[in-house]
């Protein structure tokens, strides 16, 4: 897809795939039987992270049994409380011990959602996932930045050249100088909102989401071994399907 669409083709995926809220299983929070894999040398498994060639970013033991793929969009309100509330412990007792390789696809819903995404994704592997989980930590504060903004003024944007659209709605919310907070420097941050290639790889990875899996829910949506999970939106559900593909329950 041509960049010079992508406003109108993003504003549209809202009403295709919002946010999921399914639910299923409780979590047991039992501590887990299955033997963790020895770490990397210096470190461990979380601090292995790389980017992938379907365009994501997985973090973990490239080698273990159970590969979690997350298709997240970082303005689903959904998705910022798996990251609150999932995340830490499927880090902890998962990732970290080499059971579980966790890849994160950003799902953009909207031109907001695709250029937090530029943001989140600049510095490359070593950035994404400490980016990303700040902008969920952060994300009530930056969307009422972008809902108190004039729609005249968001709608003004579309007429803007592609290398220059996202630039200017990553001031709208703020995002150079929440990103220079960060360690980005708005120079760099400025650069990835103008790089269309990356704008194009956004726009093919949502657009490989829901064409390789056509009843695809929302988001949060994992993937387990190639698997879509179904009811799975909030850790409560995820948890026991991967305690099941462990041989932890039943």
């Amino acid at each position: 897809m041509k960049p010079t669409t992508f406003l109108a083709f993003a504003l549209a995926l809202v009403a295709v795939a919002g946010c999921n809220s399914k639910q299923g299983d409780a979590a047991t929070n039992a501590p887990l039987n299955a033997k963790a894999v020895p770490p990397p040398k210096g470190g461990d498994w979380s601090t292995v992270v790389s980017a992938t060639p379907e365009g994501g970013f997985a973090m973990g033991n490239p080698t273990a049994k159970l590969k979690l793929i997350e298709y997240g969009s970082l303005t689903c309100p959904h998705c910022r409380e798996f990251d609150e509330k999932g995340v830490p412990p499927l880090i902890a007792n998962y990732v970290k011990t080499g059971l579980v390789s966790w890849e994160f696809r950003n799902y953009v819903r909207d031109a907001f959602d695709l250029t937090a995404s530029l943001v989140a994704r600049c510095n490359g592997a070593n950035g994404f996932f400490p980016l990303t989980r700040a902008f969920y930590k952060d994300q009530t504060v930056w969307v009422e930045k972008i809902q108190a903004a004039p729609q005249d003024q968001i709608e003004k944007l579309t007429n803007l050249p592609p290398n220059q659209q996202f630039v200017e709605l990553g001031k709208v919310a703020g995002f150079q100088d929440w990103a220079a907070a960060r360690g980005v420097p708005a120079a760099k941050t400025s650069q990835c909102l103008a790089d269309e290639n990356s704008v194009n790889q956004l726009v093919q990875m949502t657009s490989d989401a829901t064409s390789q899996y056509p009843d695809f829910p929302g988001t949060p949506t994992f993937i387990l071994n190639g698997t879509m999970l179904d009811k799975t939106a909030t850790w409560e559900a995820l948890e026991p399907k991967l305690r099941d593909a462990l041989g932890e329950r039943g």
